[in-house]
């Protein structure tokens, strides 16, 4: 059974929807605040987490961002009602996997958890065949345990998202990789949001590599990116 954790301080919306998810079978911790949450998260080690962004005693990024400092793989999905792009861009930029803008169908929840968790589950159980490891310049990815070193010194642990587009990066070297391709493929749509969610992805990717100039990733504007490496 997976473990959720659920942090929401609008208590009536709360009890819906953890009643609603624990219906469909998933184990659910539930808390009013962001600092209760933290401590849950570090007693319960869920699958999964889902965060209202607005809360008091901390909110959704600050919880987000402390739970990165300990935990890089953890999924996270954010749910709000801010929803100008700066607002979901700072939400992705503090780790989060997903955001859904309230008011929101509660299928529509589990339709984004249930797809999280199977590729996750997915990934986790990659044959070895498709696990690999990549040589770019002075980098080595190693795409099983999705870290990165530079010059055998481990560097970055690797978000799921962040591995899977490197992959896809790697596996088109030096060509034009579509952005349409990625999108439907890592987030089921190529709608703006997710857009503007790869794209932070993509600025954490290049940030991971800036340590050997030879490598880019240059956007192809309308198009995609295109992975220049040695």
């Amino acid at each position: 059974m997976y473990k959720i954790l659920y942090a929401e301080d609008e208590e009536s919306l709360a009890m819906i929807v953890k009643d609603t998810m624990e219906v469909r079978g998933y184990d659910v911790t539930w808390c009013k605040d962001g600092k209760s949450a933290l401590a849950a998260f570090n007693q319960e080690k869920p699958d999964i987490c889902v965060f209202d962004i607005m809360m008091p005693e901390m909110d959704g990024i600050t919880l987000a961002n402390e739970i990165r400092k300990i935990d890089n793989i953890v999924p996270i999905i954010f749910l709000s009602a801010k929803s100008q792009t700066t607002d979901v861009l700072i939400g992705f930029e503090s780790g989060a996997n997903d955001y859904i803008k309230k008011p929101f169908s509660i299928e529509e929840l589990l339709v984004r958890i249930k797809t999280i968790l199977s590729r996750d589950q997915l990934i986790a159980h990659e044959s070895p065949l498709d696990s690999s490891t990549f040589i770019i310049g002075e980098y080595t990815f190693n795409y099983a345990t999705q870290e990165l070193f530079y010059q055998s010194e481990k560097i970055q642990k690797l978000t799921s998202k962040e591995n899977e587009i490197l992959r896809m990066l790697c596996e088109n070297k030096n060509q034009i990789l579509k952005r349409k391709i990625v999108l439907e493929e890592l987030w089921g749509d190529d709608g703006f949001f997710t857009a503007r969610s790869m794209d932070v992805f993509i600025t954490k990717l290049r940030k991971y590599l800036k340590k050997d100039e030879r490598i880019e990733i240059i956007n192809v504007r309308g198009v995609g990116f295109k992975f220049i490496a040695p």
